[in-house]
């Protein structure tokens, strides 16, 4: 037969599978009848091996435009050339050519797909730095961005942002460039991404060098801080502080602290949110626990210390941190809690193993070993009451450290 407009309408569709009908007239040229479509074919041998080509669909093709469309694959068949491996590497090409021109953006929401456990700040940091330190590349191509661009952008930063905001952007960067490295590959899986040009600030020793904050409130400043915060109007400020101080959470931990997070019977609480991502259960000593007890009993809230942020939760009670720095002459942050917590349990018992102090803190450990120790909670409260008992002999408060009586709690 003839495959013509009249002929290809004729075929009928099959019940079952394929059936395939030759052109006479062209050799070659053919049709794929199916359940649900016709579709134009051309097959012949390729160095030996039969190739078959798909022209496209009935309707879409007429039949002389098929037969135009085999007559040229057929041409290229006889001179040994496949035109399904020609149309794959076209196609890979065109891929390539697209990864190439992916842009900064189109990268750092890719990445951001892949990294599911970000936390929110983590999220709400790397977007201000997209915006604020590469806004005017984020719709260019990350190729585009090279050694002396970055290392020009990383000086600029570093004398308007500030040396610490140039660094934590170049390792965004970096993270960005690693993430592509492993994901945007060639037809033979080789990287697209030939070099990370952050590599430059290591290898010219040109990051900026960032003295490690190590600032905590001294044994004989404990006293007079002690008495500042006691003094607050603000109760839930005041019980929030004191937390910090006699638990060694982060700041964010501890605001975010639910009533559901705390056991009165068994005399624990555990983060659930923490940075490694792991719970973090303490068990509270009598000072930490009276305290406890009597801020559940004024709870107005399903947090332990609500406020009016977004969030339901305090936020970083700047005013009256600043009243107590003025009043005792402590200067300290927050995260100075932390770091204070964690002198007094170096300074209280040099015995304490290493384990249980990381495990104190919730550190993570890359010691394999202690994926095989199990903590047991109370373990550590002994630990945990010595230290209440330091800080508050530190503070002056009872030679015995006996539980300090708190106004009721705001």
């Amino acid at each position: 037969m003839k495959l013509t407009k009249t002929v290809v309408e004729k075929i009928p569709y099959t019940q079952a599978g394929q059936k395939l009908y030759w052109d006479d007239d062209l050799k070659g040229f053919g049709l794929r009848a199916g359940t649900t479509g016709k579709t134009y074919i051309a097959e012949t041998k390729v160095n030996g091996k039969t190739v078959r080509v798909t022209i496209g669909k009935h309707g879409v093709f007429t039949a002389e435009q098929a037969r135009n469309e085999a007559r040229q694959l057929l041409g290229l068949m006889a001179r040994r050339i496949n035109p399904n491996a020609v149309r794959l590497e076209n196609k890979i090409k065109d891929l390539e050519q697209e990864a190439r021109a992916i842009t900064l953006n189109e990268v750092f929401h890719d990445y951001l797909k892949a990294r599911k456990t970000l936390k929110p700040k983590t999220l709400y940091d790397y977007r201000r730095v997209i915006e604020i330190a590469f806004g005017d590349w984020k719709d260019k191509p990350l190729l585009s961005i090279t050694k002396d661009k970055m290392a020009e952008r990383h000086t600029l930063l570093g004398k308007n942002q500030g040396e610490a905001y140039a660094n934590l952007s170049m390792r965004l960067l970096r993270a960005l460039f690693n993430f592509a490295a492993g994901r945007y590959e060639d037809a033979q899986g080789r990287s697209l991404i030939a070099e990370n040009p952050v590599k430059r600030l290591s290898q010219t020793r040109a990051w900026y060098r960032m003295r490690r904050r190590d600032s905590y409130i001294k044994p004989h400043e404990l006293p007079a801080w002690f008495m500042a915060v006691q003094g607050l109007d603000n109760g839930t400020v005041r019980d929030y502080l004191l937390l910090l101080l006699f638990t060694g959470l982060r700041r964010q931990e501890a605001a975010r602290l639910t009533w559901d997070n705390v056991d009165f019977k068994a005399r624990t609480l555990t983060v659930t949110d923490t940075k490694n991502h792991q719970n973090h259960t303490l068990p509270l000593s009598d000072f930490i626990f009276g305290l406890l007890q009597r801020r559940r009993t004024n709870a107005v809230s399903a947090y332990v210390f609500p406020g009016g942020g977004a969030g339901g939760y305090l936020v970083e009670p700047r005013t009256p941190m600043a009243r107590v720095i003025g009043e005792s002459g402590v200067t300290f942050t927050l995260h100075d809690l932390r770091r204070t917590f964690a002198t007094c349990v170096n300074n209280l018992d040099h015995s304490l193993s290493y384990f249980s102090i990381k495990r104190l803190l919730n550190h993570k450990s890359n010691d394999v070993t202690a994926g095989y120790i199990q903590h047991d909670i109370e373990q550590l409260r002994e630990p945990m009451q010595k230290i209440t008992d330091y800080i508050l002999k530190c503070a002056g408060i009872k030679p015995s450290a006996d539980v300090l009586k708190l106004k009721t709690a705001g």
